[in-house]
């Protein structure tokens, strides 16, 4: 990833670059203390996981896939009932990815339409599943 912001963090609006420190709204932090863990998944599971788009656009059938998602993408279109906002993140994002998935939208999502340049820059850089 580069220091300035992604074709993803760009279209995704309000997105913070993880390599915002003390910022209002970073994920930094978080980020950076989760990458260890993305290695250990990987060492554990090998071919069995998929990490998009990074292992390539489309999931073969069979593999669990980890993709970076911005629940504030959905969360206000759910219900935040006795959910803290953490609690109610990771539901919000768990809720959209099953309703696109049951009406065909899911698809179209793991494959957005790219130029080819934005393609070949989200490829190493990510991209935030959800975005158009």
């Amino acid at each position: 990833m580069r220091a300035s912001s992604s074709v993803g963090e760009e279209r995704a609006g309000s997105a913070k670059s993880v390599f915002h420190f003390d910022v209002r709204g970073s994920v930094a932090k978080s980020t950076h203390a989760g990458i260890p863990w993305l290695r250990f998944i990987r060492q554990r599971l090998g071919a069995r996981v998929h990490f998009w788009p990074f292992d390539g656009w489309n999931i073969p059938a069979g593999r669990s896939a980890v993709a970076e998602v911005y629940p504030s993408l959905w969360s206000r279109n759910f219900a935040r009932e006795e959910r803290n906002g953490d609690q109610h993140d990771a539901y919000s994002a768990a809720a959209w990815m099953r309703r696109a998935d049951l009406d065909g939208r899911l698809a179209a999502f793991l494959n957005p339409s790219l130029a080819t340049p934005e393609r070949a820059v989200a490829q190493v850089e990510g991209w935030i599943l959800g975005v158009a």
